[in-house]
């Protein structure tokens, strides 16, 4: 073989192998991000065609939604890492969300609706590390196999109160085409999501379509009761007039924290919700909606100061599981407001519990404060599109943090140690309306400042791209 001499290279500068490194796993990550969402589409249109030909049945609602959501973190740096800490380094997590909302009239007023799911991937650090946890379409489920599951199955009765004209809603999911009465009363019951009907926002709730953020989809201190996937089962009852709404369920609890199976044994546990809702007309244009609620859990939770009392006394890390006692209370409030103007949508949410006993359903957050805008596409003549920017300050309790500074854990957080400060996060998306193939492609981006309010570790940056059918 015959061999060439040439002049030694320089040795590269640890800037210049940084950026390099970091290039190669962009051009990865873009590949990924970019064919998943395509390929998936090619399997949409069938379906669609099914629930286009049986929309036409009145007394029948068929929709769907596929959401698919690549998502990666550029390496950061951390002090430590814990068994519950955002990996420093990892490759692209993606989630898949496929949902049938399937609804019958029963008779006038009443109809049965019934979800079936299907919901696979994973999240980032599966699902543990940030407890504004960056993509609300991820579960802490152990298999990233796809699953086929029930996600809802209730009935649900409207009693009309006054005779005045109402308005028709048209076919949606878990909406039949109905004369909807000015005022009415609302009975629920079966397997639902408390979210589906409590906590509302126009710009700030479902994470297929606006921000994925999970202290940006639902009030963050509310540890609102539902299995790992987010549903319960209960009894919702809503009052309802044009100006102004009263709500409250009763629900079960998880058996376990953040737990699949749901328990039973009801005097001892179950989860309590009540909402007022009061639209106030501000011009032609303009519109402020408020929701005040209050909650009240009760579950075998463990108690964070008993945890380090035990602890102390043998030398060891607490273990929250060893400070469980039934019957034991998480209570709280959340505010919830939205601005609505042709311009520009405002939001607001500003949530608080006790934070005394362990986080059981949702996540570990013990206060939280967000604000946003959303400003509609049609400034630019893309009336399908928006554009989202919010910011969120999350908080823990004295007993939480010191609970996860003395080296204990939660479901979601725990990072061996904890240097306290506030987690801030950053979001902001573009939704792209494609209308040939009817879905919406998202590119998104968060900051994330100290991720389970940890001052040594992070800042973390996020990015994704979300690609949403319905249909």
């Amino acid at each position: 073989m015959q061999e060439y001499s040439t002049p030694p290279m320089p040795a590269a500068e640890p800037a210049t192998l940084f950026l390099r490194s970091n290039f190669q796993r962009m051009k990865k990550m873009l590949r990924i991000l970019l064919l998943r969402p395509i390929i998936l589409l090619l399997t949409i249109n069938v379906h669609a065609q099914i629930i286009k030909d049986t929309l036409a049945q009145s007394n029948w609602s068929l929709h769907l939604q596929v959401t698919v959501i690549p998502q990666y973190h550029f390496n950061f740096g951390a002090a430590y890492t814990g068994a519950n800490s955002l990996q420093t380094a990892e490759p692209v997590r993606t989630s898949f969300t496929n949902t049938y909302y399937i609804g019958r009239r029963l008779w006038k007023h009443a109809a049965v609706y019934i979800n079936p799911e299907i919901a696979g991937g994973e999240g980032l650090s599966k699902a543990t590390g940030v407890a504004g946890f960056p993509n609300g379409e991820t579960f802490r489920i152990g298999s990233a196999a796809p699953k086929l599951y029930l996600a809802r199955a209730y009935l649900e009765q409207l009693v009309p109160l006054q005779q005045e004209a109402g308005t028709w809603v048209e076919n949606d999911q878990n909406q039949l085409r109905a004369h909807l009465p000015a005022a009415y009363l609302a009975l629920r019951a079966g397997k639902f999501s408390l979210a589906d009907f409590f906590d509302d926002n126009s710009y700030s709730h479902d994470p297929r379509t606006d921000f994925m953020n999970w202290s940006l989809m639902s009030a963050g201190a509310w540890d609102y009761p539902a299995n790992t996937r987010g549903y319960t089962n209960g009894f919702a009852l809503e009052l309802r007039y044009p100006s102004w709404a009263l709500r409250t369920a009763i629900v079960q609890v998880p058996v376990t924290a953040n737990g699949q199976k749901l328990d039973n044994a009801l005097p001892n546990a179950f989860g309590i919700v009540a909402e007022a809702e009061k639209k106030w007309l501000l011009g032609a244009d303009r519109t402020l909606v408020t929701r005040l609620g209050a909650f009240y859990n009760k579950a075998g939770m463990g108690n964070y100061r008993d945890a380090i009392t035990k602890a102390m006394a043998q030398s060891v890390a607490p273990d929250i599981a060893t400070a469980r006692m039934a019957g034991r209370e998480k209570k709280g409030f959340y505010f919830n407001a939205e601005y609505n103007t042709k311009a520009v949508g405002a939001l607001f949410r500003y949530s608080v519990n006790d934070g005394k006993n362990e986080t059981w359903a949702f996540t570990e957050i013990d206060r939280s404060l967000s604000a946003g805008i959303s400003i509609p596409g049609h400034h630019w003549r893309r009336a399908a599109d928006k554009l989202g920017l919010a910011l969120v300050r999350n908080g823990l309790s004295a007993d939480h943090r010191a609970y996860l500074a003395a080296g204990g854990y939660g479901f979601i957080i725990g990072d061996g140690q904890l240097r306290y400060a506030s987690e801030h996060i950053v979001e902001v998306f573009y939704s792209y309306f494609i209308p040939a193939v009817k879905c919406t492609l998202s590119p998104d981006y968060q900051w994330v400042l100290h991720p389970a309010y940890n001052k040594d570790r992070g800042p973390v940056h996020i990015v994704a791209l979300r690609l949403h059918f319905e249909l």
